[in-house]
């Protein structure tokens, strides 16, 4: 398939003319694309090699405030530089803009030239060294669930996020008919990411009004995490180019189904899939039964990674296809964690916890650290559970908020010990934040309550 480009291949594009614009990307700590549009020849004579940003791109929040409290940078200490390196390996173009490439950038310290232990790439690549470091690889996919609207982004925003009307106007879980008039922007989405080098294998409609999903094949697990932000990145844009608005939020009114990001896993070695035994039950291997005991005994830890923001908890809740409950079945949708490809040599884990606002690179860093545990620990899996796991009783809850969950983020001796205190304290802060900032928020909520009536 077309996509990734070689950096001679670059250069000859440019020097054929056809590519112009060069897009240098870091990931911030919401998983967003950052950097900065190179004039192409600039590029290939000299920015490949490194180019710099403000170091606080990993030190803000949503709307690019600047907190207190990290201890990598601040006003105190000036807001410094780090360095952008680009990584040759992942230069693609971006059909859906005019002669335009990306390239994916690592982000190193100003000084040392180390990689910057807090960005959301290098925090990855952690967890898959210890993978390697074991002769196993981590294979992993994202679902991308959002909602594509009727108007754009500027016109919700002038109604005050009001004027909220998704593009059609009935539930369109696998429908056909409705999502065929959602196809000028769902068509060149798929086409123009597959072009990008992006596997898309598929979209479909999801279960709510306006709701899509896409879905990309299983990769490596930092390919994965790429894979999920440039598509992310792409469905905000192409949705904008047709004059429609693609959210990620995971929960936009209280009534209306909320948009997840389940992470598929699976260890591999020499090719072959390590989570498999045919003499095992449902076909699965000791070490597969280990690493899924540890997704479950550390789920509570690993929660702000898959659920970040406070809007984030407003999907937990039954009877959504959210899960409540931190334990695992054999293709039960009601579970936090949802055996798929039982018996078959495809079988992996299937997380459900994520929301579709998480950053893909701490959410699959944090699966491999609580899986790891599990084999380092040689827990235990309990038996599956079964029926409707909303009322299951005795048994694990996903924290109800993010207030709960980040004093357990911020304990996590498995967190701190696979990650760094320095990641933990970091995200423990951006965490902490989030939740400040809300309680000084006065909500429409409050208003309609007690405006009259208090």
């Amino acid at each position: 398939m077309p996509g990734l480009m070689t950096f001679d291949a670059l250069r000859a594009a440019v020097d054929a003319g056809t590519v112009d614009t060069v897009l240098a990307c870091l990931i911030d700590m919401q998983g967003r694309l950052m950097g900065k549009r190179f004039v192409a020849r600039h590029f290939v004579d000299s920015a490949w090699q490194e180019s710099h940003c403000c170091n606080y791109l990993l030190a803000t929040d949503l709307e690019m405030a600047t907190p207190d409290g990290f201890a990598s940078t601040s006003w105190e200490q000036g807001y410094g530089d780090y360095v952008m390196r680009p990584d040759l390996s992942t230069i693609r173009p971006m059909p859906w803009l005019s002669g335009t490439v990306m390239v994916l950038c690592d982000v190193l310290d100003h000084d040392t030239h180390a990689e910057v232990a807090h960005a959301p790439r290098a925090v990855l690549k952690r967890q898959v060294a210890r993978c390697e470091a074991l002769g196993l690889t981590p294979m992993m996919a994202t679902e991308l669930e959002f909602f594509l609207f009727e108007k754009s982004f500027a016109e919700i925003a002038r109604s005050g996020w009001r004027d909220l009307t998704p593009i059609s106007a009935y539930n369109e879980d696998y429908s056909i008919l409705q999502t065929s008039r959602e196809e000028h922007v769902m068509q060149p989405l798929r086409n123009h990411l597959y072009a990008a080098g992006i596997p898309v294998e598929n979209s479909k409609g999801e279960a709510e009004a306006g709701q899509e999903e896409l879905n990309i094949r299983y990769a490596g697990a930092l390919d994965t995490a790429d894979h999920h932000s440039i598509a992310k990145h792409a469905a905000k844009e192409i949705a904008g180019q047709q004059g429609h608005a693609a959210s990620f939020l995971p929960k936009w009114r209280a009534d209306r189904v909320g948009s997840s990001s389940h992470v598929h896993q699976s260890l591999w070695k020499d090719g072959k899939n390590v989570f498999h035994d045919p003499a095992g039950n449902h076909g699965m291997s000791d070490l597969m039964r280990q690493y899924l005991a540890g997704l479950i005994r550390y789920a509570p830890d690993t929660t702000v990674f898959l659920a970040p923001y406070i809007n984030s908890y407003k999907r937990f809740a039954k009877a959504t296809f959210a899960p409540t409950k931190t334990v695992w079945s054999v293709d039960n949708r009601t579970a936090g964690f949802r055996l798929c490809g039982a018996g078959t040599t495809a079988v992996r884990i299937e997380c459900r916890i994520g929301g579709s606002d998480l950053n893909p690179y701490l959410a699959l860093a944090a699966q491999l650290a609580a899986g790891l545990a599990g084999i380092e620990q040689r827990l235990d899996l309990q038996p599956p559970a079964t029926g409707d796991v909303y009322e299951a009783a005795n048994v694990g809850e996903i924290p109800a908020t993010l207030r709960d969950a980040l004093p357990l983020l911020r304990g996590s001796t498995m967190l701190r010990a696979a990650m760094g205190d320095d990641v933990i304290d970091h995200y423990s802060r951006a965490a902490e934040w989030e939740i400040e900032e809300f309680d000084r928020a006065v909500t429409d909520y409050e208003l309609a309550r007690g405006f009259e009536r208090a």
